[in-house]
């Protein structure tokens, strides 16, 4: 074979390569799901040291993410005082395992993770990391608790943020004091467009605990803020809190799922308070490509078992809303 034959054929096999690699990077997705509020004290946290898995009856499904995201409503830790306020939780360590096992990273940007004060809290944090455990939505100062959790799966780079709307603010993370991130408008902003242009990450999601409890429809604040996260460069807006799931809308094409309710929780026994939703969302490198609805109903053990009766609900970029997901 000649020299300017072995050359072309060469050439060919580059075009062919390059375009082989340019076909993968456009199509590859990485799955993400979130779940809701994560409270793995009291009987949740007696079931578990019983040997009780609560999320062995969703583990099909987490299994098959690449990325899984709860909100921790409780502290874990074996030290400090109950706050002076209604209901406080402490998991013990032992619930680490589990965590370890089912799920890639917690938010400890809620009203629970403070309720046995900021020794408690930095001791989690401790705990956290020595099991490998990441975290966001709180640190041991005010900057590690506004920074980005990053991911970086098939060559795609995801931001997730964490914010607390919730009172007391006592809970917040200081220049000198560990705590959670408090979801100040103008600093949630900075941190999204700093996830972009200083951490470059393709996609931002922030996980938000908001709104008012057993409230099925978000409030003006939560429709403002989502639209200002979107209009700062957030791909999708994801909150938590009310305990009972509440309304999804687009903007600028853009899903929002304001609150999804509980996962692990005891104390209810109404139907809007039992029921929960893991969100699925597929994303590329421009963005959220699909998003699955997959609908929870937590039995009086406080576990959350898939909807045999709810085939939940599906969109698919460019749609307007959620829709019935096909058999």
């Amino acid at each position: 074979m000649s020299q300017v034959l072995r050359t072309a054929a060469l050439m060919a096999l580059i075009v062919v390569a390059v375009c082989r690699g340019n076909a993968f990077a456009q199509s590859a997705h990485v799955s993400m799901v979130f779940v809701g509020d994560l409270m793995l004290a009291d009987f949740p946290g007696q079931r578990i040291k019983q040997g009780h898995n609560p999320f062995k009856p969703f583990a099909s499904i987490l299994n098959k993410s690449d990325i899984r995201i709860g909100n921790l409503e409780c502290v874990i830790s074996t030290m400090g005082a109950a706050e002076d306020k209604p209901f406080t939780f402490r998991a013990h360590p032992r619930v680490l395992k589990l965590l370890k096992k089912h799920f890639d990273a917690v938010s400890l940007a809620n009203n629970h993770t403070g309720d046995f004060g900021h020794a408690a809290f930095a001791q989690m944090l401790g705990f956290l990391t020595q099991a490998k455990m990441p975290f966001f939505g709180g640190g041991q100062d005010l900057q590690q608790a506004h920074q980005p959790l990053l991911f970086k799966r098939k060559g795609i780079t995801i931001a997730v943020l964490g914010y607390n709307e919730f009172f007391p603010r006592s809970f917040e993370a200081d220049v000198d004091r560990p705590g959670s991130a408090w979801s100040d408008d103008e600093q949630v902003a900075a941190d999204i467009k700093a996830a972009r242009e200083v951490h470059h990450a393709d996609v931002v999601i922030p996980f938000m605990h908001w709104g008012v409890e057993d409230e099925p429809y978000a409030t003006t604040r939560q429709q403002s803020l989502a639209r200002l996260m979107i209009d700062a460069g957030a791909d999708a807006v994801v909150g938590s809190h009310p305990h009972v799931t509440q309304n999804t809308e687009f903007y600028k094409g853009r899903p929002i799922v304001y609150s999804l309710g509980n996962f692990v929780f005891d104390g209810y026994s109404s139907l809007e308070n039992t029921t929960g939703w893991a969100l699925q969302l597929d994303v590329d490198s421009t963005g959220v490509q699909q998003a699955r609805i997959h609908v929870a109903r937590i039995d009086r053990y406080a576990t959350p078992h898939p909807s045999r009766k709810d085939a939940g609900q599906c969109w698919q970029r460019g749609k307007s809303s959620f829709e019935d997901c096909r058999p």
